[in-house]
């Protein structure tokens, strides 16, 4: 079967439905809250001195930098809901100023 020319360049991401939405809210809340201009310098701070790279989220998790209530709530989300959580803590990332992301560079590089 072949894909029409005219939906190659309107592929939209589907929605996915949110199956626990309080906790969805509530881990998607802490990670904005780290992100926030007021408190980003601080989180980088924390993950530079547990050695914790930002693009791994997991471990950021295991050290609960987001506090161990957002672990616990993270960990008894479903796989969809723990996806889209990653997808929004990975997007957060990556939006952070210039400026803190220049002086925390270590955290952000790969290897």
């Amino acid at each position: 079967m072949q894909i029409p020319d005219s939906t190659i360049g309107n592929f939209e991401q589907p929605v996915l439905p949110i199956a626990d939405p309080d906790r969805f809210k509530a881990v998607h809340a802490a990670i904005e809250k780290a992100f926030s201009s007021a408190k980003v310098a601080d989180f980088m701070q924390s993950l530079s001195r547990r050695s914790v790279r930002i693009r791994d989220f997991e471990s950021v998790l295991a050290n609960s930098l987001l506090g161990p209530a957002t672990t616990s709530e993270y960990n008894i989300l479903g796989n969809a809901d723990q996806g889209q959580i990653r997808e929004f803590y990975l997007a957060s990332l990556e939006k952070v100023a210039p400026e803190v992301r220049d002086k925390f560079f270590k955290l952000y590089a790969y290897y």
